[in-house]
């Protein structure tokens, strides 16, 4: 599918970004016909603190290339950075431990620009267990049925990728708007730790929500490399199993992100932090072929819609999987 095509039909909406905030970044991102990202703009594992000052540096990069750049509120405001040309960084976290000590605490990040949340990343924290929670997953506690409560109160979407299969069933269970799964494949076709059942996807498409399908390779295949074939197999089983109306796309993509192979060994490599999702994998998970076939880069967006193009998508089900149905979300929880 043509890059022109692609910017004239969609709005392009990446669920899950966590590459460097650069203008050279922005810029490659742009040229894949990206209108929206979910930008993880503070690093999961932070104090209120440590955040706020990751977050400073985030602005800072943004605001300094605010002639390609945004940070939007609402759906209007991606929809202005679509006509403008501009990229627009919505601003998320991927753990709320952030507000740990003190919930009410979203309500300060609501009014900076926050958007999207995680409860957990892969551990345990005060609002419940993450799917890599030592001890099991004992579900939503006491504080993170707060945490839910405030979330839609402050119309911010919640997002359970990463989150234990017992606390997401309970969060979908008592959230009175869409909860999204930003990027997670289904565990029936790649048996990855971080996967999510059958159920749990139904579980979110019942609340109107949206499950997004990632190229983290992880997630994808282990036997061998995956290509942008097998993500375009995970979009057909889920839509199969929910519908075109509840699954998206989010890239997960660390694209420049590692200054060596050391660097990523430590971190996301077989020999990193998580090694029960990333040792599991062949022997051909280096860093020189660390990420999905094919999807090296943002500028790579329109083979995605290529892949599913050849599967029989039509137009219309390409747009809603490319962007349409998380702007749908997006606008029924923010509320404009």
């Amino acid at each position: 599918m043509q890059l022109e095509i692609l910017r004239k039909h969609s709005a392009v909406i990446d669920g899950l970004n966590c590459a460097p905030v650069t203008r050279d970044q922005m810029l490659r991102t742009l040229e894949g016909g990206v209108t929206a990202i979910n930008l993880t703009s503070i690093r999961p594992p932070h104090d209120f603190n440590t955040a706020m000052r990751d977050l400073a540096r985030t602005l800072t990069a943004i605001d300094a290339n605010r002639d390609i750049a945004c940070i939007p509120l609402s759906v209007r405001d991606i929809e202005q950075a679509r006509e403008d040309s501009k990229l627009a960084i919505i601003l998320g976290a991927q753990n709320s431990v952030v507000v740990e000590e003190d919930v009410e605490l979203l309500r300060i990040l609501q009014r900076v620009g926050f958007r999207i949340l995680q409860p957990t990343y892969m551990e345990r924290n005060g609002f419940g267990c993450g799917v890599l929670a030592k001890g099991g997953d004992d579900g939503l506690t006491d504080k993170g049925r707060r945490w839910v409560e405030l979330m839609n109160e402050l119309r911010m979407l919640i997002d359970l990728s990463h989150v234990g299969y017992r606390t997401a069933a309970d969060i979908l269970a008592l959230s009175k708007r869409p909860v999204i799964f930003s990027h997670s494949n289904a565990r029936a076709r790649c048996n990855s730790l971080r996967n999510i059942p059958d159920d749990l996807i139904r579980a979110a498409a019942g609340t109107g929500g949206t499950v997004g399908a990632t190229l983290w390779p992880p997630m994808v295949r282990h036997e061998a490399r995956p290509t942008i074939d097998d993500w375009a197999e995970q979009v057909v089983y889920m839509v199969n199993l929910v519908g075109i109306d509840h699954v998206a796309f989010g890239s997960d993509l660390s694209e420049n992100k590692y200054k060596s192979e050391e660097e990523w060994q430590k971190s996301f490599g077989p020999r990193g932090i998580y090694p029960e999702v990333t040792a599991v994998l062949g022997p051909w998970f280096q860093f020189e072929s660390r990420l999905t076939e094919g999807y090296e880069s943002l500028a790579y967006t329109p083979r995605l819609a290529d892949a599913l193009q050849r599967r029989g998508f039509s137009q219309d089900a390409i747009d809603k999987v490319m962007g349409g149905n998380l702007l749908r979300v997006y606008r029924e929880v923010w509320g404009e």
